[in-house]
């Protein structure tokens, strides 16, 4: 199951973020697409203050979504709620339950992603090895991280030098903050080949285009 998560990992570029929504399920299915292939490759729940129970439903409509598709499910924060429900991912934060506690919590097979926003942050990630992968950010301002200030492009610069992207072994990481159609060329510029959305497709008129055309970009870029 582990080495499964892992290669389907490698092969994500579109991380989606999002909370739980009017039409939730329509929702997932235009932006995930037929076979995993209508853009988004993995899919956080993050809502804060949801209700235990609401959590669970959320996390279980994403895999419902996700089935037969090979995109990845992740928990955000809750080490109980990832082992409880089953996700192929845990993400924490730096204030959140530190990686090898949480290891000891969801076992072996579950991955743990880690948000990151400092070069001495990145790279104590990458060296941990209870960290599957990397977010680096918020590039951008954004109010999905109110009081977090940007920290620009060096951080991917340097994350794209210590980790280049789809590199044989190299540890994947994603960009965050603000990330959408008029910034990601810039973020590619950095050599990143990873992103993380939240606005750019909740909010998008149409998600389904949305995520195809940011997919198509990352895959070409």
């Amino acid at each position: 199951m582990r080495a499964d998560r892992l290669r389907r990992l490698a092969d994500a570029r579109l991380y989606l973020c999002t909370p739980r929504r009017a039409e939730f399920g329509p929702f997932l299915d235009a932006v995930i697409g037929p076979a995993g292939r209508g853009g988004v490759d993995l899919v956080q729940l993050r809502e804060k203050n949801l209700e235990w129970a609401d959590e669970v439903r959320g996390l279980r409509e994403i895999a419902a979504a996700g089935a037969g598709r090979d995109t990845l499910v992740s928990a955000n924060d809750r080490a109980d709620l990832a082992a409880f429900t089953g996700v192929d991912i845990l993400h924490v934060g730096q204030d959140d339950v530190p990686p090898a506690f949480a290891r000891r919590l969801v076992g072996p097979d579950v991955l743990i992603g880690q948000s990151t926003h400092s070069p001495e942050q990145f790279l104590a990630a990458l060296a941990d090895p209870d960290v599957d992968y990397v977010c680096v950010g918020p590039v951008h301002a954004t109010p999905t991280k109110q009081g977090r200030p940007p920290v620009g492009f060096g951080l991917p610069r340097l994350a794209a030098r210590h980790a280049p992207p789809f590199l044989s072994g190299a540890k994947p990481w994603f960009v965050t903050g603000g990330v959408g159609p008029d910034t990601i060329d810039d973020i590619l510029d950095t050599g990143a080949r990873r992103v993380v959305v939240v606005r750019a497709l909740t909010a998008a008129e149409d998600p389904a285009a949305s995520a195809a055309a940011l997919a198509r970009r990352l895959r070409s870029g």
